[in-house]
């Protein structure tokens, strides 16, 4: 059962308790172990962030019989469910020209298992958005002249922020001094798993967050030039290089990293997933916001960050080749792979 979320404000601050019994998207605990409450704070200070001691890196990748091989799968769903208990998503992102990216976020979204998802995009976009799809709600958000969200937008989400269980930053958003400053707020201040993606990896501010461990659930999902942004490579490094690198900065930040690309890499720190599905078709445009979606709809169910990361690029590469199966790599666009997906949970239920 959800656990309502309770608003006090002692000041200029609001702080935002979740109750010790919720378990939360993906932060299952051993049965009788009870998690101490969490906060938000919405407010001008410095938030005072959990950090844990740094755990030493990994230096080499460890070897291919290491990786984890099988991806997990969903929970029955019960009679009864509601569709909030299937997860509240709450996707950031669009501007003037990228409305496409933010809704097949939310399309991917919807197909991956979510109950409700909520698109925050900039006022000028929210009547576009609001006709892809009638199943997703908009919100329309300050924006700039160039269409894309603009301040006070945080007290524009915060309502957005209370109602959410999972929060995805970055499709289609756009990169202006305000978008950046947002993300950094946002990772900064946010306990709820937040997934980030493609324009929301890119503010200097994000690898700043990194630097230091944190206990709270973040998924980033970079392909490799987004990557080198984020912790310091050499031009030359090679792609397994790249995963040496993924896998220590999982290590120092507590994030779950998924690196993109031929091989989707997966790496929590402890555990390690390489991808086996896909295919050279879905090297297309949108691929990566599908992607987006459908991790923050697993985490919405209840999977842990690295459960719902190994999951998603799983059932995002089967969707990709069950579409090639029916087609041709050369013709697959990234909304095949949000038609394709009921096929791709009905075929891993069956393995």
């Amino acid at each position: 059962m959800r656990t309502a979320w309770a608003s006090e404000r002692p000041g200029p601050c609001c702080r935002l308790s979740l109750g010790a019994d919720d378990r939360g998207p993906g932060l299952s605990e051993p049965e009788g172990v009870r998690r101490p409450r969490r906060h938000l704070f919405f407010c001008n200070s410095t938030f005072r962030t959990r950090v844990v001691p740094s755990v030493a890196e990994t230096r080499t990748m460890p070897d291919e019989s290491s990786l984890e091989t099988a991806p997990p799968s969903l929970p029955q769903r019960p009679v009864d469910l509601h569709k909030g208990d299937c997860g509240r998503l709450l996707l950031i992102g669009g501007s003037r020209g990228m409305t496409g990216a933010i809704a097949m976020a939310g399309l991917a979204a919807l197909r991956g298992g979510a109950g409700l998802v909520t698109l925050a995009v900039p006022a000028r976009c929210a009547d576009v958005v609001a006709g892809y799809h009638p199943a997703v709600r908009t919100v329309a958000l300050p924006d700039d002249s160039r269409g894309t969200i603009d301040d006070p937008f945080l007290k524009a989400l915060e309502p957005w922020l209370l109602a959410a269980d999972v929060v995805a930053v970055g499709p289609g958003l756009g990169r202006t001094n305000s978008t950046a400053t947002m993300v950094e707020r946002l990772m900064a201040r946010v306990d709820l798993p937040l997934v980030l993606d493609a324009d929301a990896l890119v503010p200097a501010g994000v690898a700043g967050v990194l630097k230091a461990r944190s206990a709270r659930p973040r998924v980033l999902t970079p392909h490799l030039g987004e990557f080198r942004r984020l912790t310091p490579t050499n031009p030359s490094d090679s792609r397994t290089e790249c995963e040496v690198h993924a896998d220590q900065l999982a290590n120092r930040s507590g994030a779950v990293i998924v690196l993109k690309g031929a091989g989707t890499f997966v790496s929590d720190g402890q555990r390690r997933y390489r991808n086996g599905t896909g295919n050279p078709g879905m090297a297309t445009a949108g691929s990566g916001d599908v992607l987006t979606g459908l991790i923050a709809a697993l985490l919405g169910q209840h999977l842990s960050p690295f459960e719902a990361a190994v999951l998603g690029t799983y059932l995002h590469g089967l969707a990709g080749d069950l579409a090639v199966a029916d087609g041709s790599q050369p013709s697959l666009i990234a909304t095949d792979l949000i038609e394709y997906l009921p096929r791709a949970f009905r075929a891993h239920g069956k393995s």
